[in-house]
C-alpha cells in the first residue's frame, strides 16, 4: 500500500537533524504499533534516534494496555525514539505531555501522568517505554492524537477532536507543529529533569483543584505535581504523591470542584 498523504518528512528532518545527527524520519501506511516497532528495533541494538509515523494501527498501544484506535487522517500517529542518560527519569511522560499541549493550542489541558484534555474529554495519550541493551538506554516516546471526532463506543473518555479548536489541522500539519519542539523538550530533560517544567504543567492541569479517586482506591483532592512530576493527593489521612504510572486517575465533574 502506497501512501497518497504528503507528510513534512523533509522539513522536520531538517528541523532536527542539527540536533540529532543520526535522525531519520519514516512514515508507513500501515504497522502493528509503531511504538511496538521502535522497541523491536532498540532490542536488536538499532539505535538511530527515528521518528515513525504510522497512517494506521493495527494493533496501536495506550497505557496500561489499552488499545488505540488509529484510522488514516482521523488521528495522528507515531512515535520517537532516542537514546536518553536522564539522571532521573521521573516525569518524563509529563514532560512530553506539556510539549505537545504548548504546540497545539492554549486550551489543550493536561490530566495526570499522560493524556492531553479538552472539556473533560480525551485529546490524545503518550505511551513512554524503554529499553536498555549494551548499557545505552533507548527510550520511545509514542504519541496518539484525535485529529477528526471519533465514536466513543467502548471509551472510559470521552473523546475530543484537535479539530475542534483548529478546524483546518490535518494530521501532518499537526506533526510539522509537534515534532522539533517535543525533540528539544527530550533533550533538555534529559540534562534538567522535569522541576524547571512544574510551574507550566501545572497551568495546564485538568486535576488540580478537583475531587479525583484512583484505580488502587485512593479519594481525595488533587493538589497539582510535585517537582518530581508526582501527583499530588490529599486524602482524609494526610498528602499522598502518587509515583506510579501504573495507576489510573479520574476526576469526579467538575461541580464537585474541591474548594
Amino acid at each position: 500500500m502506497i501512501s497518497s498523504t504528503r507528510w513534512p518528512a523533509e522539513t522536520v528532518w531538517e528541523q532536527v537533524f542539527p540536533l540529532l545527527p543520526d535522525f531519520t524520519v519514516e512514515v508507513l501506511p500501515e504497522i502493528d504499533s509503531s511504538n511496538s516497532e521502535l522497541m523491536r528495533r532498540a532490542r536488536a541494538s538499532q539505535h538511530e534516534a527515528t521518528l515513525l509515523v504510522a497512517e494506521r494501527q493495527t494493533a496501536g498501544r495506550g497505557r496500561m494496555g489499552r488499545v488505540w484506535q488509529s484510522q488514516p487522517g482521523d488521528s495522528l500517529t507515531f512515535s520517537l525514539s532516542l537514546s536518553l542518560t536522564p539522571k532521573d527519569w521521573s516525569g518524563l511522560s509529563l514532560a512530553v505531555g506539556l510539549s505537545l499541549a504548548e504546540s497545539l493550542h492554549p486550551d489543550v489541558g493536561l490530566k495526570w501522568p499522560n493524556d492531553l484534555w479538552f472539556q473533560d474529554r480525551k485529546l490524545g495519550g503518550i505511551l513512554v517505554e524503554a529499553a536498555s541493551m549494551g548499557g545505552r538506554s533507548q527510550v520511545v516516546v509514542g504519541v496518539g492524537l484525535n485529529i477528526r471526532a471519533r465514536p466513543a463506543d467502548g471509551l472510559n473518555t470521552a473523546p475530543a477532536a484537535l479539530t475542534e479548536l483548529l478546524p483546518d489541522l490535518t494530521a501532518p500539519a499537526c506533526l510539522a507543529r509537534l515534532s522539533l519542539p517535543l525533540v528539544q523538550t527530550l533533550l533538555a530533560f534529559e540534562r534538567e529533569g522535569f522541576a524547571p517544567l512544574q510551574n507550566r504543567f501545572e497551568s495546564r492541569d485538568v486535576l488540580k483543584g478537583r475531587r479525583v479517586h484512583t484505580s488502587d482506591g485512593l479519594l481525595g483532592a488533587a493538589l497539582g505535581v510535585s517537582a518530581s512530576g508526582a501527583l499530588r493527593l490529599q486524602t482524609d489521612t494526610g498528602l499522598q504523591e502518587i509515583h506510579s504510572a501504573e495507576v489510573s486517575v479520574r476526576p469526579f465533574p467538575v461541580e464537585d470542584k474541591f474548594r
